[in-house]
């Protein structure tokens, strides 16, 4: 998997940027948030990325912050929403606006998205839900904002076989700032076997 990239940005052509990386020119679509804050051509670049692999594809996907990375891959965990939709998503709506529409359940908001129809809309309200959490408690904004450790806390716990709601109860119990993901995976485990 690549999971990040840095290099020198050689082309700007919504969705799609080449980063040379070593001399290997690396194609990457973005979302046009990302695109906002990219540095001039020619200069240096990071992005966070998500690698999909398909029958016919290596899709390369880039984002500026790893808080978008992480809702991008949450948005294609729901039935009916593919990478490019995912961008369309993030083009249209910030990070925190997202979590906030999905806490108030505004489908109207997510049907003006170019793409996303009324069911489509329902679905990610309702399967979202769960990971925007209560309005105040920074719900899925803190839980995005902290991708490094808690990000791969969570992933090893799917890896284990814990399902998304137990691993958003035990996580979001244990938590706290400064912590790595080994601990919060073993305070997470500890919960767990309770």
């Amino acid at each position: 998997m690549i999971g990040r990239i840095s290099g020198k940005l050689v082309l700007k052509q919504p969705p799609l940027l080449l980063v040379d990386v070593g001399g290997v020119g690396y194609e990457i679509e973005a979302p046009m948030s990302t695109f906002y804050k990219l540095p001039p051509l020619g200069e240096a670049v990071t992005l966070q990325t998500h690698l999909t692999v398909r029958e016919d594809a290596h899709l390369l996907f880039g984002f500026a912050t790893a808080t978008e990375k992480v809702l991008f891959r949450e948005l294609i965990k729901v039935s009916g929403v593919g990478p490019k939709l995912a961008l369309t998503v993030l083009s249209g709506v910030s990070v925190e606006d997202f979590w906030n529409t999905v806490r108030a359940g505004d489908v109207a908001r997510l049907t003006k998205l170019p793409g996303v129809g009324r069911k489509t809309a329902e679905r990610l309200v309702i399967e979202m839900r769960d990971k925007a959490g209560a309005e105040g408690d920074g719900g899925g904004i803190k839980l995005v904002a902290d991708a490094s450790a808690l990000g791969e806390a969570k992933s090893a716990l799917e890896a284990l076989g814990y399902k998304p709601a137990e691993i958003q109860r035990f996580t979001q119990a244990v938590y706290k700032d400064g912590m790595t993901t080994e601990q919060i995976i073993q305070e997470a485990l500890k919960r767990a076997v309770k």
